[in-house]
């Protein structure tokens, strides 16, 4: 069992034996039904990528490269719409969220191509490494407002650098408001190592600590009996590693999810189904 899978039944566990119900959700089922969840908050995890912990359950197939698709959509193409995320990416998880112009909005990637955030962000490790403004925020309140649609769940990356035994280190910490553990709490916590994996190979830095804070974690009321099936399966004993096979100082906008390998995977099997809350 490795340290994902630990941290996974401990939040489960807390979630179903001591979460809070929530009242007069936005979000609702396909069948117009109110979507609960049962919630716990101010949940923090941490792990030790250059000590080969990755925050990566074994309960279920979790998928990896779509989430770093996603990532590319986000902060290499910048942008909110579908047409490239589905066309470019096959990954058509956002269509719902659609806010009827064929895109989600003043959101995300085009929340990083407005304010130049992510350019910002390898200049400013590169040229100013130990300083302590290495920030990307992707909740701003001029673009939330500017048009409909779903305001950011992870939205914000910080970033230091540090020296150890001679080598440079970046360490990163996620900060999500809001987490949908069972569907996309894992593809949410291993997109964004692959993000720091990429920062880092820019910056010709090694990767260090990755470090994830939710304020609301929750699962929905319809999803109790998949959380229940994944606590009664058996994880693997081998632990998974994220490896990106390219040279260092690639440029972050040539890498791909190709240039990733997952290693040691084997999650339990088969994929369990969740209705969206949306």
């Amino acid at each position: 069992m490795n340290k994902a899978d630990r941290y996974f039944i401990e939040n489960i566990m807390e979630i179903l034996e001591n979460g809070y119900r929530d009242v007069n959700p936005r979000p609702k089922y396909e069948d117009g039904t109110p979507a609960h969840t049962i919630y716990i908050t101010q949940v923090f995890e941490k792990y030790n990528l250059a000590n080969g912990e990755f925050p990566i359950i074994t309960f279920r197939p979790i998928p990896i490269s779509y989430g770093i698709r996603e990532i590319r959509w986000i902060y290499q193409d910048q942008t909110s719409d579908l047409s490239i995320l589905e066309g470019k990416y096959g990954i058509g998880w956002w269509e719902p969220w659609n806010i009827g112009d064929g895109t989600i909005g003043q959101r995300y990637g085009a929340t990083v191509s407005k304010h130049d955030l992510m350019n910002n962000l390898l200049q400013g490790l590169v040229n100013d490494p130990f300083g302590r403004r290495h920030i990307i925020s992707l909740w701003q309140e001029d673009d939330i407002k500017k048009t409909e649609g779903l305001p950011p769940c992870a939205f914000q990356t910080i970033f230091s650098v540090r020296i150890y035994e001679g080598k440079m280190y970046l360490d990163m910490t996620l900060t999500q408001r809001s987490s949908d553990y069972l569907v996309a709490g894992h593809i949410n916590k291993m997109q964004y190592v692959a993000f720091q994996m990429m920062v880092a190979k820019h910056c010709g830095y090694e990767v260090g600590n990755f470090a994830h804070f939710v304020q609301n974690l929750h699962i929905y009321d319809r999803h109790v009996e998949q959380a229940t099936e994944m606590l009664s399966r058996r994880p693997s004993n081998k632990v998974p590693v994220l490896k990106l096979n390219v040279p260092d100082r690639t440029n972050f906008y040539d890498i791909t999810e190709k240039d990733f390998e997952l290693v040691d995977y084997e999650p339990v099997k088969p994929q369990l189904k969740f209705e969206l809350g949306v």
